[in-house]
């Protein structure tokens, strides 16, 4: 028999909350979150940790308080019904005598897609599709994403002035955006795979592109070094730090004892990497999320292509009056050349406001 009926929001609500724990440490699998549920209350809760590690139904179960047969499992998204890295977990929940499974979305894996509810349906488990679907979607954009293009998502960040500067004409950039918005910063790298910057951005300002987040971690690090200038010194080379070149691998045995990955790319007739094959790259080595954090060219040639899916601006309220420009697309003769955007949330970061915005369909 299953339980009492309540009100499946509030828990799901709890799930999506446990899913967040893994964003940035999952790929290339999706977060979720789970809670079991049995006579109102809940008597286990998990989320999926990292690619390897029990899912979040498995750690739900086995830290569940009481006997979960007749119990409810509320699940961000859809449970897996194949062999991966882990058994499934629709085999785990037919055992425990789970009688009921509230789904957030179905899991756009060809793998998956429909079959892990169909199975637990089929096994006479009763099944509700759909609750807080929107949040749970959100949960796993750049993994529906990389499933559906194989490639990164990307999300172009920026601290900018009022006239639409990243640095002066020095190149200095220190600070143009507010500590509380620099710490805003660590908490997004916080939960994106990798992060990404130009080789003009490491030769002017030497980042170490972390995560100081209490309990973060830090994303990889992604450099886009065409003829292979970065000195061997560099804060941001290391484990995690991937170099994309068209350069070569050999002429540069210094970089090997950093143990960084270096990757030919091929370029453009204009010498440039295409996105398309940098995303593409990205998302072969699992990746599901990127955050483009410049300088002026590597925006310049982002927002060129068509590859733009999130933008997050950090705008702060200085005018500096010449400087480098966020972007330069050449020469525009009309307005109506500009290029819309859709502007879905506004916020406040210290002294500065915060936009985040999506490329207009």
């Amino acid at each position: 028999m299953s339980e009492p009926r309540t009100d499946p929001l509030a828990f799901m609500r709890q799930a999506i909350r446990l899913a967040r724990q893994g964003l940035g440490r999952t790929a290339p699998n999706p977060p979720v979150g789970a809670l079991i549920v049995k006579e109102g209350r809940v008597i286990g809760k998990g989320f999926h940790p990292q690619a390897g590690m029990p899912h979040a139904e498995v750690y739900a179960l086995e830290h569940c308080r009481q006997d979960a047969r007749g119990a409810t499992l509320y699940v961000t998204l859809e449970p897996c019904a194949h062999f991966g890295k882990t058994p499934p977990c629709t085999d785990a929940i037919l055992r425990a005598g789970i009688a009921r499974v509230v789904i957030g979305t179905l899991d756009p894996n060809p793998l998956v897609a429909g079959k892990g509810a169909l199975l637990l349906r089929q096994a006479g488990v009763e099944i509700e599709e759909g609750v807080c679907r929107s949040a749970c979607r959100e949960l796993i954009h750049s993994y529906a994403h990389w499933v559906e293009k194989g490639e990164a998502y990307p999300i172009l960040k920026a601290a900018i002035t009022l006239d639409g500067r990243i640095a002066a004409d020095s190149g200095d950039s220190r600070w143009i955006s507010s500590e509380a918005s620099r710490r805003r910063v660590h908490r997004l790298r916080n939960h994106m795979d990798a992060v990404l910057v130009g080789i003009g951005t490491v030769l002017q300002d030497d980042p170490q592109l972390t995560c100081r987040v209490p309990g973060g971690r830090d994303p990889h690090r992604v450099i886009l070094d065409r003829d292979l200038q970065i000195p061997s010194q560099s804060r941001c080379l290391g484990e995690k730090c991937i170099l994309l070149t068209a350069g070569d691998p050999g002429r540069r045995p210094d970089l090997a004892s950093s143990g960084c990955r270096i990757l030919s790319l091929p370029t453009g007739a204009d010498g440039r990497f295409s996105w398309q094959e940098i995303l593409g790259t990205l998302g072969q080595l699992g990746f599901h999320s990127v955050l483009v954090e410049g300088g002026s060219g590597v925006y310049s040639s982002f927002l060129g292509s068509d590859r733009l899916q999130k933008m997050v601006l950090f705008l702060a309220p200085r005018i500096l009056g010449g400087g480098i420009p966020l972007v330069n697309l050449g020469r525009r003769e009309r307005v109506d050349q500009a290029r819309p955007l859709r502007i879905s949330h506004v916020s406040r970061s210290g002294c500065d406001i915060v936009m985040e915005a999506y490329p207009e369909v």
